[in-house]
Order: C-alpha cells, then structure tokens, then sequence
C-alpha cells in the first residue's frame, strides 16, 4: 500500500512538471518526447475543416504543449497533402512528421486525387534518415532512432507482391524484417507502430467498441506471433490507431496504446485525443488529451507509465513512518 501510494504521489509530481518540449531533437540524449495524432482522415488541409472543431484543434493543442521531437501518425491520414498542410501551417515547416499507412491510404480506399495518389504521396515523402523495409514497401515500413529510443513504423498491408497487397496482417516478409531489425537495436526502450490493434479495446471513457475481429485479430495466428516477438525482443509498447477509440492496456508486457481519433467533430461518438509519450531517465509516461466531443477544447484526461525503473526511485518507495 505504501509503495502504491508512492508512485502515485510521483504520479502527480511529474504530472504538475512543465510540459512544453521544443525542438526536433532533445539536448539530453535521455530525454525524449513526442506526439501521437491518428485518424484524422477527411478533416484536414484548407477549407471548410480549417477551424479548431476539427484536426486543426487538436494541432492547437498540441503546440501549445509542445509537439517534442515529431508528430507521428498511425494511419488513416488522407488526404496525406491536406494532413501535411494542417500540421506545417499550425506547427511551423520545421515540424517534423511521421506518417503511417493505414487502410484508407491504400489505393482507391479513401480520399485520393486520383487512384492510388495517396500511396505514391508516402512513397515519396521524406522521411530524413531511416532504416529502410524490405524490398517491397522500403518507404512504408522503415525505422530510425532517437535516443533513448528506437521506432520500427510497419506497412501492415504489405506482403511479398507489393505494398498493397493485404487487407491488415503481419506477414511473413514484414514479421522476418522486424525481427531482425529488432534484433539489432540497441535502444533501451523501444515502440513499434502500426495501424491496426492486436487486441481491439473499447474507449477508454465511453466503452465504444469498433473493428473487434477486422483489425490484426482478423488473422489470430500471426497477430500471436507477432506479440510474441514484442514481448521477447522487450517492446515498450505498440502504437496504433483504426477503431476511433482511445486505450491503453497491458498485453503481457508489451503496452498497447491506441490513440483514438483527432478528427475533431469528425467523430463526435468518441472524444477527440492525441496522446504526449514521454521519456525521461528511469521512465516512460503517456499523457492523453481529449476535447468534450462537441468540437471543444482539450483537456488532459489520462495519464500512467509504461515503464518505471524502481531503483530510480527506490528512497522514495521505502520512505515511511
């Protein structure tokens, strides 16, 4: 009880610390901070959805905080042009940005110019100096490093044939890569990124459930192996998006995070989130803001570690009476 009390007292103490990070790579290499932001798709870029009820108020919010290193984004992006333009034009040209494929980047599967523009728009962005995937989606799956942490971002539709060749799974060619890339790090913490959830969890606030058995579940056996390989290879936690709905939970070890929706009123049936993850020596914490789902203002509502070093903080925990 005494230890419990504890971390939630440190708990509160560094969620009163000052959150606002700059810059695109922290001075302390063991300190790090980035931003979370999924399934905006449709209300983004210039126009009729340039107003704070939508992506752009979360983007608002998110500079007001402090974006960290980059904004990374699991998936369901497009239009990626218009997502590019809301997050340059409210974060500044500087800002760097992380796209991840997600369903409705496949060709003819969402808002595209024409078929397949969103594909080649992915294909094409610059993603700086990255580790790239296998042979068949080297812009779509790649990973890179910032210390202390190392980011494996998959293409869950990408297979031998091509890199639109399946609806969401972990394939072999894609599984075969990621071991080997994981294999190879040598980063104490590590978050491997996808669009689809292993394990799909209901809103954390409202207990909406979406997508149960359309997401990595579809295909049990590779999603197990999957899991496997994070909870061996010591995985941080997997970071997704695709059901609209924010969660957090502990699989065996490995953390999932799905970062819900900044679509804004896009979705008013589950509140607007983006999600701040934070590293600093001894610890990894996450920091959820969510608007009131009527297009309002973001407020934090959840917080929790995903790692804590006991020794860090080991006076602490054995203070008492």
């Amino acid at each position: 009880m005494t230890r419990h009390i504890c971390l939630l007292f440190l708990g509160v103490l560094l969620s009163a610390a000052p959150a606002r990070a700059q810059g695109s790579q922290p001075a302390d290499a063991t300190s790090l901070t980035f931003t979370l932001a999924v399934d905006m798709r449709n209300y983004t870029g210039p126009g009729e959805y340039d107003t704070p009820q939508y992506f752009r108020g979360a983007l608002q919010a998110i500079d007001a905080l402090g974006v960290g290193a980059f904004l990374l984004s699991p998936g369901d992006i497009d239009p990626p042009p218009s997502a590019y333009w809301s997050i340059t034009s409210t974060l500044g040209i500087e800002a760097t940005w992380f796209p991840v494929i997600g369903n409705h980047e496949l060709p003819g599967a969402g808002v595209e110019s024409a078929t397949g523009a969103n594909l080649a728009w992915l294909n094409s962005y610059d993603l700086g100096i990255v580790n790239p995937g296998p042979s068949a989606c080297p812009h779509t799956t790649y990973s890179f490093d910032r210390p202390p942490a190392h980011f494996v971002v998959l293409n869950e539709y990408c297979d031998a044939a091509g890199d639109h060749a399946l609806d969401g799974d972990i394939s072999d060619l894609i599984y075969n890569w990621l071991a080997a890339d994981l294999q190879a790090n040598t980063q104490p913490y590590v978050f491997v990124v996808g669009h689809e959830p292993t394990y799909v969890q209901p809103d954390m606030d409202n207990g909406r459930l979406r997508h149960l058995g359309e997401s990595l579940d579809k295909y049990p056996a590779h999603r197990d192996r999957f899991w496997s390989l994070l909870q061996t290879q010591g995985v941080t936690a997997y970071l997704c998006g695709h059901t609209h709905n924010f969660s957090v939970v502990d699989l065996g070890g490995v953390w999932q995070i799905d970062a819900g929706h900044a679509r804004g009123l896009g979705d008013p049936y589950a509140a607007s989130t983006f999600v701040q993850i934070q590293i600093s020596p001894g610890l990894v914490r996450y920091q959820a803001y969510r608007d009131d789902s009527a297009g309002g203002p973001y407020t934090l509502r959840h917080t929790g570690f995903l790692a804590l070093e006991h020794p860090v903080y080991l006076p602490l925990l054995q203070r008492g009476p």
